[in-house]
């Protein structure tokens, strides 16, 4: 079996870099397993993180740090939720059968 394209990891690389995954496994592999999980972890972080932002948005009494602190982490979670964005779209097949953007919208 050939072996697939690069994947796009939902962790960063030495130095944040992107990391990427080849193997012949596809998405059987052990480590596209760990990079499934990985990304479900990140998502569900990211959904729970929305919902604690939303509750404490409604409250009046938040302070300049808990809004910094709660940017950040809203900061990492959308940073998390590209990547994860990005890496399936790139595995989306294309019309010819093969992996990439399903559809050019730069337009």
């Amino acid at each position: 079996m050939p072996a697939s394209r690069p994947r796009l990891l939902p962790w960063p690389g030495a130095n944040g870099q992107p990391c990427y995954l080849v193997t012949d496994g596809g998405a059987n592999s052990r480590l596209s397993r760990l990079a499934d999980e990985m990304e479900e972890v990140q998502l569900n972080t990211g959904s729970d993180l929305l919902t604690h932002a939303r509750e404490l948005l409604r409250t009046r009494h938040v302070s300049a740090r808990e809004l910094r602190f709660l940017s950040h982490r809203l900061a990492e979670a959308l940073h998390d939720a590209l990547r994860v964005a990005e890496s399936r779209g790139m595995r989306i097949p294309t019309a010819a059968g093969r992996e990439g953007p399903a559809a050019d919208h730069s337009q």
